[in-house]
Formats: structure tokens, C-alpha cells, sequence
């Protein structure tokens, strides 16, 4: 007999971020299997996958390749600790990372997933100025409404209120800054100032440099709808981690491995971090794997005296049958030219995302490469947004339930304003974008006359 899914969902499973009340009343879609650019649910029915999964299935489903690599190391070697031994695929994919991270970023340390690659970052710099006679350093500048994970020491450096409040006091050394919304910008007057940017530097004066160890961002900020930095924003940021002497962390869980177009977002903008912290796509999610490249420097103070370790460690950390993976999924990626995949197509999306603009209750739209935002206001002069109430009419009720039906899979999100976020695999072409195109028109559309009439 066949297990009636919806049931053992209502009775058993505990989706992540879901509203297990709403689960238990309705039950949710069940995604079955995926192909492509595209998944399917387990009536059959296919849908676009606009947010390549969770910002992850970069090179697409039902990739066979990556599903072989994975049973063939597996059969090998199915698992053994990065502690004090190395495996092939562990050792193969740092060098291959270290390949293509820009300047001295030639050290990879392994875990699981982003949270656990920030939480590993902030406690390598906590070490690293201990061992070069700092230990005031501790301290790390994120930016409001920053997503950065949701582990103690993660949603400590995490920046979104909703979901840090249940859980404070969480750790003290953490504090934020500005972020670059430049829709919702109240700090510059007619041109940009890099006041963003500056805010950082206050932050920072405020909280007493010779406490500071990182400054830790997104190269596009994700919560609050895809915020693209201005020109110059990196440069300054740079300038001012080097002023007083604080580590520039490039949080690229979701912008690295082809989703700006480069293989890291910090190439797009043409700044040089000190660590960059990645998950997600390196895999394209046929196996959890994250981790943190750091130069050189950082690793110098570690290789100067026997025994100086760093003091941190994962069991499923580098798995080996998730490098093996993560290695086959580079291969592919460079082999098919996925990164060009996208270069090529950022215009045609551009245009289709400019648009939407016309359209009512659309307020703005922006990104770049693969990740785009359309951001709903309930006046478009004033840019006045919804109230809570509404946004969950608009979100939930209206545009996510529509969309859907329309056999689209996007991101509705309100943990800031109200938007709807696009980021589809990267082997996408010019049908899979103009059908975004297509099915928003239609739904926001839609909405915005449901709304008249309410």
C-alpha cells in the first residue's frame, strides 16, 4: 500500500523555517524529482525551480554524473575524518579551490554548511590575532538584516531581527552596520556618498578598533531583496578594514560557484578578502558540503611553532563522498561554461526584470547574474510598504499560491520588505527566463487587482 505522504507529513516531519501549524491544516507540496532546470511534484506536474532549490542547484537536476562521483567514492572510501589524516577528494578539492579563489586564499578548511563556515571563520580570526599578541579582537561588524546562518555564534553575526529575538541575549561581540539598500536609502542626498560604507567605519570607531577582528559581508546582501552594493563600496570597505588592521570576510554561501557570473562574487566587484566563507553550490546540493578559504597570512602565525592548532572541528567536516561530489560538479561546471551560461544571458534578465517595473505595486527591481528582487510598496511615489497583515495576505495567501499554480518556484520573503526573490539555476536559458517574466507579470498583476478589491 502506498503511505498517504500528506499524513506522515502532518504527524512526523518538522520543516526548517515552516509553520508546522499550517502544515498541520493543509499539509504542503511534496517535490519528487528534478530535471534540469525544472522539478516535479508527485502528481507529475513540472515547475520551473526559480530559486535553483535554496540558491544551490546551480548546474541543475538529475545530474547522473554528480550521483556516479558520489557512489563511486562512496564505494571506495564512504567516510574518514579530516582530523590529523587526509583523504584524495578533500585534498583534490582544496587545491582546486585554492585554484580558483583570487590573491593568497590558499587554505581551505572544510564543514558542512554556511553556518558552520561563519561560525568557523569567526572563531579562526578570534585565534589568529590571539596568536599574533591581539586577543582584545573579538568582535565582528555584519549588516542589518543580514543573513549569515542560524547556529548561536551564526545568528549572533545574523542581522534579521524576527528570528534573532526568541534566542537573545545571543553573543555580545556582534554588531552591525548599515546595509546597501539604495531603494530605501535615507543616508545619502542626491548622489551616493558611500555613507554605507562609512557606517562601517563608525561602527567600528564606536565599538574601539583594537576590539574589532572581522568585518564579515555578503558581496549581495540577500535579506531584504538582493542588495546590490554601489561603485566604489567594496574599495572603501577594503580601505577601512586595512586602517585598523580587521579581517574583510566574503560571505559567499549563496553569491559564489557561477551565480554572480564569476566564480566568486568578490571577483564580480574586484575586491580581495581575507576569508571566504561558501556552501551550497559548490556541491550544486548533491551532497552537504561547506567551509572557509583563508590566505596565507592567516594560516602564517599556525605554521610558525609544532602544535599550534586551530581549535575547531567538524565530524562530517570535508566528507569525503561531498568533495568527490563537489569536484565532479566543478568539472561540469567549467566543461559546459555555466559561469558564461549566465554572463551571456544578464542582459536578456536585466530586461525582463526592468519589465516588471511598470507594473503595479512593483517598487523596485534589481540584482545582477542569476539573483534578482522584485520589491512590492503599496504606493509607488511614496514607496510606502504593507502592514504586517498585509504582507501576509499578499505573500502568502495571494502571490505565492498563484505563482505556484503557475508552475513557477520563487522565494516570497517579508523578514525585511515585502519581495519576491528569483534565483534559477544556472543553466538556464532564454525560455526559462522570459517564463519568469511571464508568470510575475501575471501573478503581481493578479494581486494588485485583488487588492482594489479588498
Amino acid at each position: 500500500m502506498t503511505p498517504d505522504r500528506q499524513l506522515l507529513a502532518r504527524r512526523h516531519l518538522w520543516g526548517h523555517f515552516t509553520d508546522l501549524n499550517g502544515v498541520q491544516r493543509s499539509g504542503l507540496p511534496v517535490i519528487e524529482r528534478g530535471e534540469g532546470a525544472y522539478v516535479f511534484d508527485d502528481t507529475g506536474r513540472r515547475y520551473l525551480d526559480g530559486l535553483a532549490g535554496l540558491f544551490v542547484s546551480n548546474i541543475g537536476h538529475g545530474r547522473s554524473e554528480l550521483a556516479a562521483a558520489g557512489a563511486t567514492q562512496a564505494s571506495s572510501l564512504a567516510y574518514f575524518p579530516l582530523w590529523s589524516f587526509g583523504h584524495q577528494p578533500g585534498i583534490d578539492l582544496a587545491a582546486k579551490l585554492a585554484e580558483l579563489a583570487p590573491g593568497d586564499l590558499n587554505r581551505v578548511f572544510f564543514t558542512t554548511g554556511g553556518g558552520e563556515a561563519v561560525e568557523s571563520a569567526w572563531k579562526l580570526a578570534i585565534q589568529y590575532f590571539t596568536l599574533i599578541g591581539q586577543p582584545e579582537r573579538r568582535k565582528v561588524v555584519s549588516r542589518r538584516y543580514a543573513y549569515h546562518g542560524t547556529t548561536i555564534g551564526a545568528l549572533s553575526i545574523t542581522g534579521i531581527p524576527a528570528i534573532r529575538e526568541p534566542f537573545e541575549p545571543l553573543l555580545p561581540w556582534a554588531v552591525k552596520a548599515a546595509n546597501t539598500n539604495a531603494y530605501r536609502c535615507d543616508m545619502c542626498t542626491g548622489s551616493c556618498s558611500l555613507a554605507c560604507a562609512d557606517d562601517i567605519e563608525q561602527v567600528i570607531l564606536r565599538e574601539g578598533p583594537e576590539s574589532v577582528a572581522m568585518v564579515i559581508l555578503e558581496p549581495v546582501q540577500n535579506t531584504g531583496g538582493t542588495l546590490v552594493p554601489p561603485a566604489g563600496y567594496w574599495a572603501r570597505v577594503r580601505e577601512i578594514c586595512d586602517r585598523y588592521g580587521i579581517l574583510l570576510v566574503s560571505d559567499e554561501v549563496i553569491c559564489a560557484f557561477g551565480r554572480l557570473g564569476t566564480w566568486f562574487g568578490c571577483e564580480r566587484f574586484d575586491y580581495q578578502p581575507d576569508m571566504i566563507t561558501f556552501a551550497k553550490a559548490v556541491t550544486s546540493g548533491y551532497a552537504p558540503l561547506g567551509g572557509v578559504i583563508v590566505s596565507d597570512r592567516l594560516a602564517a602565525p599556525f605554521l610558525e611553532q609544532p602544535g599550534r592548532t586551530y581549535l575547531h572541528g567538524l565530524t562530517f567536516g570535508g566528507h569525503p563522498v561531498s568533495c568527490a561530489v563537489a569536484l565532479e560538479n566543478l568539472r561540469i561546471m567549467e566543461e559546459e561554461d555555466v559561469l558564461g551560461n549566465v554572463r551571456r544571458n544578464e542582459p536578456l534578465f536585466d530586461e525582463i526584470m526592468e519589465g516588471l517595473r511598470d507594473l503595479p505595486m512593483v517598487g523596485d527591481v534589481r540584482g545582477c547574474g542569476y539573483f534578482r528582487t522584485v520589491e512590492l510598496v503599496r504606493d509607488k511615489e511614496t514607496k510606502q510598504t504593507f502592514d504586517p497583515e498585509e504582507c501576509n495576505w499578499l505573500l502568502r495567501d495571494t502571490l505565492s499560491p498563484r505563482i505556484y499554480s503557475n508552475g513557477l518556484i520563487c522565494r516570497a520573503d517579508d523578514r525585511a520588505e515585502p519581495v519576491l526573490v528569483l534565483a534559477p539555476t544556472l543553466i538556464s536559458g532564454r525560455a526559462e527566463l522570459e517564463f519568469i517574466g511571464e508568470v510575475l507579470t501575471e501573478a503581481i498583476t493578479y494581486a494588485a487587482d485583488q487588492y482594489t478589491r479588498r
